[in-house]
């Protein structure tokens, strides 16, 4: 299997990965590299709250400078959307860390292959151990994740887990490592419903810096994941910049413009955006975070609703309990509970080191009973099986 290296063109695909039409990407990255959020003024941003559709420039306006001051008109009129096409009502998940073994050298993550950190892999009667402990909480949906290593985490372990997990959950989804539409194709027969994939940053230049070896410095195999997870057969997929990489504005305005221009491509997708902040990681190595502050994240969740009014908005455990409560009351309709980042660890101590810290450790109970002291339903599947 080929490695990219430091010194290798991070737009160049390995001979064994699936090539796709790069129309989408490039307009993606023309876009985003185009806009000059400086140029925005007042005048731009309350036209674009006014609008009864969000165009691209809109969209662009409410990332800028100029939205700042008016971020409470924002809230609310994301918050009129939220309750206009989703209602009260507020999904719950988990993320299931099977394996962490990783071949990539992401400078930020503990996953990195040169980090010295726990590594392992839960077996078959693992998994169902922790898939049951998690089933028993009430939860109906779950997120499988892996660290990015085919060898260790192939498609028929991936598979397997799938398989074991339709036993217990209504809704599968996974974040694990891209792979090519045939191979999608097999996990959704599996039993998998959707995918995520973190393109991390849109910046290229920033991207290759940051990744320096792996599968994963090739830029347009990720960058197309979702697309050939769609032509596999996936229900849905979600998209994500690591908010705090690169520059946010533009990392947000290009995570934005590609799940909609997608969703326009495959109208019957399913479509789920998440808004990480870069945290403290496990293991040696890191960087420091551009600033991204609540108010800046919230600013990005906000015009996430107002562009694409229909998906789902997932608030994860990396931030703090107060701002989670608030960001599902406003525009979030996906919140993780009972979560932990660590290779096992539901049934006790944990196999494997972790890929991030967490900022809100709430259990399932205490998470729903939040939902409901704001008027929230909670909602454990949208799904029945048939």
């Amino acid at each position: 299997m080929k490695h990219n290296t430091d010194n290798t063109d991070i737009m160049s695909y390995s001979d064994d990965m699936e090539q796709t039409d790069p129309a989408l990407m490039n307009r993606v990255l023309a876009a985003a590299r185009a806009v000059d959020f400086t140029a925005f003024t007042r005048g731009h941003v309350l036209r674009a709250l006014d609008a009864p559709q969000c165009t691209p420039a809109d969209f662009a306006a409410l990332l800028s400078p100029a939205a700042a001051p008016l971020l409470e008109r924002l809230a609310q009129r994301a918050r009129r959307e939220t309750r206009a096409r989703f209602g009260n009502s507020v999904s719950l998940f988990t993320p299931l860390y099977l394996a962490n073994y990783c071949e990539n050298e992401c400078v930020y993550c503990g996953f990195n292959r040169r980090n010295a950190i726990d590594r392992a892999r839960l077996d078959a009667a693992e998994i169902e151990t922790e898939m049951r402990a998690i089933a028993r909480a009430g939860l109906e949906e779950i997120l499988l994740l892996t660290g990015e290593s085919r060898r260790m985490s192939d498609i028929a372990y991936i598979g397997a887990a799938c398989e074991i997990a339709r036993g217990y959950f209504r809704t599968v989804g996974l974040e694990v490592y891209p792979m090519d539409s045939a191979d999608y194709a097999a996990l959704r027969a599996r039993g998998a419903d959707f995918v995520t994939v973190f393109q991390e940053s849109y910046d290229t230049a920033r991207y290759g810096a940051l990744h320096p070896g792996g599968r994963k410095r090739v830029f347009p195999y990720r960058f197309n994941a979702q697309e050939r997870a769609l032509l596999g057969g996936m229900r849905g997929v979600g998209f994500a910049a690591l908010l705090g990489l690169a520059d946010f504005r533009r990392d947000a305005f290009a995570t934005g413009l590609h799940a909609r221009l997608l969703q326009r491509k495959y109208p019957h997708a399913e479509i789920a955006l998440s808004c990480p902040r870069l945290r403290p990681i496990a293991g040696a190595g890191g960087i420091e975070p551009q600033a991204v502050g609540e108010a800046e994240l919230l600013r990005v969740i906000c015009a996430y609703r107002l562009f694409l009014p229909f998906a789902s908005i997932t608030i994860s455990s990396r931030e703090n309990a107060r701002f989670r409560d608030n960001v599902v009351d406003i525009a979030a309709t996906k919140i993780s509970a009972g979560v932990d980042v660590g290779v096992g660890g539901r049934t006790g101590k944990a196999k494997g080191g972790e890929q991030w810290t967490m900022a809100d450790n709430r259990s399932v109970a205490e998470i729903r009973a939040m939902l409901l002291s704001r008027g929230l339903q909670p909602v454990m599947s949208e799904y029945l099986r048939v």
